[in-house]
């Protein structure tokens, strides 16, 4: 169950994402957030991953 969030910044010439995803922790069963900064092309690989 991942929840999306994508926000698009810009540092000078390169474009990069925000996106943030939720996972269920193994531990405690506790949901908790993962964020990454990264190409706009590679949201949707790093999205499918667990």
């Amino acid at each position: 169950m991942a929840k999306k969030s994508v926000a698009s910044l810009q540092t000078g010439s390169k474009r990069l994402t925000k996106a943030i995803k939720m996972v269920k922790s193994q531990k405690t069963g506790a949901y908790v957030f993962t964020e990454s900064i990264m190409a706009p092309d590679r949201v949707s690989d790093w999205m499918s991953k667990k």
